[in-house]
This record gives structure tokens, sequence and C-alpha cells, in this order.
């Protein structure tokens, strides 16, 4: 039989989201797998929720190839706002220099860099299993830091995990397009706001998670402003200092980083000003539309 993706002899699987700090080295080659292969990755990610690859080829591959081999994994997404390869709009396209005058634009309007998001969540179907890999990158700085929103969820009290069944809240991309117009950036069809659970059930494992981001998450549906921005405001809170339930990744030639982007949030950290080049490359396969299940107390250490 086969050896499986976890199996055989050029992956790094760099701390997993819900273990303790540590990585477990092992080789496969992403862009050359069966099509179990690809289930079995598929599974890996759902697991670990961040895998990191090191040594990969998909830079390398032609841009229909690596689309060829993003959409077995569902259809692709194509972002409504992102740069994108003349003739490839699936393609989402990451870049920036950094230099101290563009580095400065954040500090003169933000304390921080961090901004925690899921992927166009305001789209109907957000993606699923998502691929991000590295054409350049600086020597140091410039690393993606992820948060398992399944773990957030497993840390709220049973009260409010039961309390937040049945909400919804509304996820915007209106001010993604307004900020692209402004910059002279692409436009290419009108915004939507959609409404998705508060709680999220996985479609594979069953688990539950938190499904509330600061990037596109806007107001929670049936509560007054004040409650709405009350209850938002501590659960983006609580996500953002869960810091026991984050992995932080470090980019290097040839990394391909995969996440499941149902249960994960995620931010760029900007702190380099070397002018160096951060140019990376994004394949987005859309997933089933978020669902919920009803809340069921679980006894003991297990969880509803």
């Amino acid at each position: 039989m086969a050896p499986s993706i976890a199996q055989t002899p050029t992956a790094e699987f760099v701390v997993p989201i819900k273990a303790a700090p540590g990585a477990t080295e092992t080789k496969a080659r992403l862009s050359k797998p069966t099509a179990a292969g690809k289930d079995q990755l598929a599974l890996l990610v759902v697991q670990r929720k961040v895998v990191a690859f090191r040594d990969q080829d998909l830079a390398d591959l032609p841009i229909q190839e690596a689309l060829d081999f993003g959409g077995y994994f569902g259809r692709h997404n194509t972002h409504p706002t992102s740069g994108a390869p003349e003739g490839y709009p699936e393609i989402r396209l990451v870049y920036r220099n950094n230099n101290a005058w563009e580095y400065d634009e954040y500090p003169a309007t933000k304390n921080s860099s961090v901004s925690w998001h899921s992927d166009v969540t305001y789209e109907q179907q957000p993606p699923g299993t998502t691929f991000l890999y590295v054409l350049d990158s600086p020597e140091v700085g410039g690393d993606t830091v992820f948060v398992n929103q399944v773990e957030a969820y497993n840390r709220l009290s049973p009260a409010l995990k039961e309390r937040l069944h049945g909400l919804k809240a509304v996820h915007s991309g209106f001010e993604q397009a307004e900020f692209s117009l402004k910059r002279g950036g692409v436009d290419r069809r009108e915004p939507v706001k959609t409404e998705n659970p508060l709680i999220r059930t996985h479609p594979v494992t069953g688990e539950k998670a938190l499904l509330v981001n600061g990037g596109f998450t806007r107001s929670i549906v049936g509560l007054k402003k004040e409650e709405s921005d009350a209850l938002l405001g501590f659960l983006l809170a609580h996500v953002g200092r869960g810091i026991d339930y984050q992995a932080r990744i470090r980019w290097a030639p040839k990394t391909v980083v995969v996440w499941d982007n149902r249960v994960t949030d995620h931010s760029a950290i900007i702190d380099w000003t070397t002018g160096e080049r951060h140019h990376l490359v994004r394949i987005t396969p859309q997933a089933e539309r978020p669902y919920e299940t009803p809340y069921v107390p679980r006894e003991g250490k297990s969880k509803a």
C-alpha cells in the first residue's frame, strides 16, 4: 500500500495548533499527491487546523497547475478586491515592501499591525482548506499568526456557550471594497453582507467554533448596538489574547502553509523596515455555507 501523506519522506508540521509547542518532521511533496493523498492532506489540516510544509515546489508550478491542485479541495473563491496575475483572478496576491515610510502608516493610525480575520467570511460560502505559499520574504519578520477558534469556543463557560447558540452575526465586505477603491485598487463586483451563526459546526469533526473576526464581523443580529458592541468586543478580545491556542508561522523559502479557514483566524505581522519584499500567493477553495447544530450540555470534561 502506498504511504500516506503523513508517512512519506519535505513537510514540517509546525507547532500543531491544539498541542503543546513542538514540531514533527516528515516529508511529502504537496504538488504531486494522488487523489487519496489529497484527501489525507485535507483530513490532516482539519485535525491540526494549520500546517506548514517546508521545501515545496508549489511556487515553481505554472499558475494553472497550482490552481488545478487547489481546485481539488473546492471551487475557487475569486477575491473581490485583491490583485491577481493577468488572466487568473482566482489567485490572491499578498505583496508588501514595507519600507520605513510604509511601516510608519501603521503606528500613525493603529497601536499594532495585528488584524485578526478569517478570509472573506462575508461570502455565502467562505473558504475551507486554504493554501498560502511564499515567493519572497524578509530574512527576519513578516510572520503569520493563527488562532484556533475551536479552542476559543471550548474555553467559554457553559452558560455563555448556550447563550451564543442561535445568535447570528453580520459579516460585511463593504469596508474592504471601500478601502480598495480609495487606494486605487481592484473592485470586481458589488460588495455583500451575510449573516452567519456565531457558533459554527465543523462538517467533518463535529467540533464547534467561534465564527467572529475583527476583519469582517460587524454586529450581532437582534441585539441593540450597545449590547452587540459589548458582546462582540468581549469575543474578539478573548480570541486575540488566546496566546496558548495560537501558532506563529515563520516564513522561509519554499514554505507552503495550509489551514482550515472554517475554524481559524489569522493575522499578518508587519514588523520589518528593511524594504525587503514580502510576496505570497493564496489559493482559496470554497467550503460549505456555515451552519450551526444545537447546543447540548455535556457532563465532565467534554464540551458541547
